[in-house]
């Protein structure tokens, strides 16, 4: 997933807010997680959030999550924020890095089976 850095979504200082970098990162969760089940999949915990550089506006911010651990109905999920600065010849780099466990459920909300990891 891929999200540009708007001012609606910074701070005071001209940063990403910490709670959109979230709301962010488990929604690719979240597609990660669908797409592993093809279920409905609901998020249960996440993680501590690692903050380790700040993201300016006007990045562009690229997600990578994947699917790291399978329980019988649960998915562990790693999600990296990864920014893409616009200035020429800087380099992209890890702004943060969280886990988080979804559930697949079935249409009326009671956890059901995943696949195992291929």
């Amino acid at each position: 997933m891929v999200y540009p850095v708007f001012p609606g979504e910074t701070n005071h200082y001209g940063t990403l807010f910490g709670g959109t970098a979230m709301a962010w990162m488990d929604q690719a969760a979240f597609v990660v997680a669908t797409r592993h089940a093809r279920r409905k999949v609901v998020t249960v915990h996440s993680d501590a959030v690692d903050f380790k550089r700040p993201v300016p506006l006007g990045s562009i911010v690229e997600l990578v999550a994947r699917v790291i651990e399978v329980g019988r109905t649960s998915m562990r999920v790693e999600v990296e924020m990864w920014v893409e600065p616009i200035e020429v010849g800087r380099e992209p780099y890890l702004a943060a890095k969280g886990g988080f466990v979804l559930v697949a459920v079935d249409e009326v909300g009671r956890p059901v089976s995943v696949p195992p990891l291929s």
